[in-house]
């Protein structure tokens, strides 16, 4: 087997492992997203009965990453709840390695720019 496979099949297995770690962080850290998101709105719209919609999520690298400092990844979930005639989205962020999640406010994480 030439040199350029053996490195080829090594980069495809790394890769495809790496995908499949990506799904079960997701899918691990998802319970806690979602209660953080059920715990805020249900005690600050005083609504007990919201309920939530998973809308997207995804594995964010860090921004800095070298051989001296490294950031944390973290899944980012973005989070639809509904209860008590209101509505809005959220967007849910829990870092790697962490013991929970933190949620953002109501509407997006950055606001859009008006000219």
């Amino acid at each position: 087997m030439s040199h350029k496979l053996t490195l080829s099949m090594l980069v495809l297995a790394a890769t495809v492992s790496g995908c499949a770690t990506q799904q079960q962080f997701l899918d691990q850290m998802q319970p806690a997203a979602i209660d953080t998101v059920l715990n805020r709105t249900r005690f600050d719209w005083n609504c007990p009965s919201a309920t939530s919609t998973l809308i997207s999520r995804e594995v964010v690298q860090p921004a800095l990453q070298g051989p001296l400092v490294n950031g944390i990844p973290r899944a980012e979930y973005t989070v639809g709840v509904a209860g008590c005639g209101k509505r809005a989205s959220f967007v849910v962020i829990c870092p790697e390695g962490g013991s929970g999640c933190f949620s953002t406010g109501e509407g997006p994480f950055h606001p859009s720019w008006q000219p």
